[in-house]
């Protein structure tokens, strides 16, 4: 192995840590808080954290096995399962994300209908669909054996070895992304946009009432005249922000690995194999990142780690001075 191998080695073990404690955490959320469990939103949450924390347990190890060893992991067998699955798990965390992206279109944009345009058994047929989407284009790819070990990214994944299907892979690879993180890209960007509308529509109104109000009180005093201004600022880069991350992270942590699937199509481009694996490696960050970006930062999901953290602390209080009140039970007939 040379240093980038050890760098990129380091990386993956640092991501399935990550990974795992957070979706981890994300879920203990979820089960510990009830009005976590009865919001629609967590649905789409708790399929997201299922993905990312089945694709960490099962495609990230066997990732870091095949770039120490540079060898394929198991037999072939094993290898089209794990290839199978991180082909529907990658792409029923790119339409979950999508789901979640329509939630909170429908929230913002019409929200007096929302609870009557997004319902538990709507949330359940969206899901629905991920899951059959996902399934469908993971059990062509396995039926073709088109998933295999690739060494460009040390992974079990997507693969053709056979020059005689060469047309029907490159046909398949060219829908496959295309109807997932394509079509996932433009339902991120028109629904965050309208959203982003939105957000910046009521921004103005409140300014607007903002600045009529100072204007009346003559006697306000400068800084806090100047806070108000602040908070209006901090107020339109808030929306922006969120958005951005939402988008932003999407396509860092997918759109290298497309792009380059999509290129190795064509063999007259070479690609360097430590940005085989680097590309990969982006996609698995994804499942580290999304804890954060769609649940952990959340005040509901923050409050719900405190209240868990207090509750621990408490319990091992109680227990250090229920054992302090028997040592202090036993030592006094000793003493006598």
């Amino acid at each position: 192995m040379d240093t980038a191998e050890v760098i990129l080695s380091v990386l993956v073990v640092v991501i399935i840590i990550v990974s795992l404690l957070s979706n981890v955490l994300v879920l203990i959320c979820f089960l510990y808080n009830p009005e976590i469990r009865k919001q629609v939103p967590g649905l789409f949450n708790l399929n997201l954290t299922f993905c990312n924390l089945l694709l960490t347990v099962s495609n990230m190890p066997l990732t870091l096995v095949g770039l120490v060893s540079e060898a394929q992991p198991g037999g072939d067998g094993f290898c089209q399962i794990v290839g199978f699955l991180e082909t529907f798990l990658s792409t029923n965390s790119m339409l979950s994300m999508a789901a979640l992206s329509i939630d909170r279109w429908i929230a913002v944009v019409f929200p007096l209908r929302y609870h009557s345009k997004m319902r538990h058994k709507d949330a359940v047929f969206v899901l629905g669909y991920t899951w059959a989407h996902s399934m469908s284009f993971s059990t062509v790819a396995t039926c073709f054996s088109w998933v295999g070990y690739h060494r460009l990214y040390a992974s079990c994944t997507l693969s053709n070895p056979r020059a005689s299907s060469r047309t029907q892979f490159i046909i398949f690879t060219v829908f496959f992304h295309s109807f997932t993180f394509f079509l996932s890209f433009i339902v991120l960007c028109v629904t965050y946009l309208k959203v982003l509308k939105v957000a910046r529509f009521h921004c103005k109104r409140i300014d607007v009432i903002t600045m009529q109000t100072l204007v009346l009180l003559v006697d306000i005093h400068p800084s806090v005249r100047q806070r108000c201004l602040e908070e209006q600022k901090r107020r339109r880069q808030r929306a922006s922000r969120k958005i951005s991350t939402f988008i932003g992270t999407f396509m860092l942590c997918f759109a290298p690995y497309v792009i380059t699937r999509i290129v190795e199509l064509f063999p007259a481009v070479p690609i360097n194999p430590h940005w085989g694996i680097v590309s990969k490696c982006l996609t698995y960050s994804k499942a580290a990142c999304d804890p954060f970006v769609y649940s952990l930062l959340r005040h509901q999901y923050k409050k719900t780690c405190s209240d868990i953290i207090n509750r621990l602390l408490k319990r091992g209080s109680l227990n250090t001075s229920g054992r302090g009140r028997e040592t202090q039970v036993h030592s006094i007939p000793a003493a006598e």
